[in-house]
Parts: structure tokens; C-alpha cells; sequence
């Protein structure tokens, strides 16, 4: 069983209610609170291991609270992971900027989100945190931009394709799923399906040039980013 802790910082108490039965099933320990206020005071209390964070909450929305926590030595390292009802690019933008580690945009599919969350955990034990820049095989990869350089030289992602690259560049060498790149690049749209990320990396590759050979595909697995020598 699991022994990480989840604080959940939201105003709908339905909500609420799901994730905190279904991720205390999983052996997480969950607390929560309904407003901004509260929720920051617990965070800084119990110094959670992952917060799922409303944007939208008051009377101190998420991104504040979001800056705040980042800004604290306390609580620098917890992962966040932001909900919001508003799907707007900028706002997803100003999320990163805060420094959001996940983003994910309601309504969404329950069971993907709670492998989402196990993932995320997972991934943060003994391992070296996520940068928000990553460059390899002469790509740079800026998320707090969304822009992507190769040689110098910016490259026209789609955002989906520039999520999708900078996750799997953070880890190279490392195989991922297609569900597990699905989350990574798609959030919880529930009109896509694992293999929609065939399309965006057939996509990503022509846009790469000779770099392109850097990501691998691993038959019957997914797909894994492999730095070639500069």
C-alpha cells in the first residue's frame, strides 16, 4: 500500500467526495479543504506529497496559491497538480509559469486521472525533479514558453506536440506507454485514444529533421527518447 500523502484543494465537494474515496481505496492518505485559504494553511501544515489544485477556487485562486507554495523552501518540492474547468492555452501557460507540475482540465475520466496521479508519484521517487527546460540532440525544449528551438533555429509545435516532446526528453532512455504519453500530451480529452499518439509523433518526427532517429519506437510498448551525440 501507498504511504504518500494527497491534499486536495477544491470547492466542489462532490468532487471532493470521488477523488478522496477512490484515491484513500488506492492506500493514499487524503485530506482536504474547500476553500483557497484553508487549503494553503493545510499545505504549509502537513506538506503534502501531491496537491490537486482548483484554478478557480477563492478567496485565493490557484495560481496564487500555486506561486505561494513554490516560493516557500517548505513546500518548493510538492507536486501540483492543477484542475481547471477553463481550457485556454494561456491559462495553461500561466499554470507552468507558477509552477504547476500536471494540468488537467475538467470534466475528466475518473480512472485515467487516478493513473495519472500514480504516476506522477511514482515518477518523483528518487528521481531528479522535472525541468521546466530540457535540451538534447540540439533541440530545446522551453515550457515555460511553450517554444521549441533545433540548431538554433524555433520549430512550430503544436502544443500537444511540444508537451509530448519535453515530457519524454526529460527522461531519456526511459520507455513510455502510449497511455502514459496520452495523459502526458492530451490531459483527458475523451475523444482521443492511445493510438491518436502515433499520429503526433509521425508528426513530431517530420518536423525534427535528423534528429528525428532521437525518438524510438518500442513495438507493442510505446515510445522512448534516445539523445544522439551532439
Amino acid at each position: 500500500m501507498s504511504t504518500e500523502t494527497i491534499l486536495i484543494i477544491e470547492d466542489e465537494q462532490a468532487l471532493i467526495d470521488v477523488l478522496k474515496y477512490n484515491l484513500t481505496r488506492e492506500g493514499y492518505t487524503v485530506f482536504a479543504a474547500t476553500d483557497g485559504a484553508n487549503g494553503l494553511a493545510l499545505a504549509k501544515e502537513i506538506i503534502p506529497d501531491l496537491i490537486i489544485l482548483d484554478v478557480m477556487i477563492a478567496p485565493i485562486d490557484g495560481f496564487e496559491i500555486c506561486r505561494e507554495l513554490r516560493t516557500s523552501p517548505e513546500t518548493e518540492h510538492v507536486l501540483i497538480m492543477m484542475l481547471t474547468a477553463r481550457g485556454d492555452e494561456l491559462d495553461e501557460i500561466v499554470g507552468y509559469k507558477m509552477g504547476a507540475d500536471q494540468y488537467v482540465v475538467k470534466p475528466f475520466k475518473l480512472q485515467p486521472l487516478i493513473q495519472r496521479i500514480k504516476a506522477i508519484l511514482r515518477r518523483s521517487v528518487g528521481q531528479v525533479p522535472e525541468r521546466d527546460v530540457v535540451e538534447s540532440s540540439g533541440i530545446v525544449i522551453d515550457r515555460n514558453t511553450f517554444t521549441a528551438t533545433m540548431h538554433g533555429e524555433p520549430i512550430v509545435l503544436t502544443v500537444t506536440e511540444l508537451r509530448l516532446l519535453w515530457f519524454i526528453m526529460n527522461s531519456p532512455n526511459r520507455v513510455f506507454s502510449r497511455l502514459e504519453l496520452l495523459e502526458a500530451g492530451r490531459g483527458e480529452d475523451a475523444c482521443s485514444t492511445e493510438r491518436t499518439i502515433d499520429v503526433h509523433i509521425k508528426s513530431l518526427r517530420s518536423k525534427l529533421g535528423e534528429s528525428h532517429t532521437a525518438i524510438q519506437t518500442v513495438r507493442g510498448i510505446g515510445y522512448r527518447f534516445v539523445p544522439i551525440d551532439d
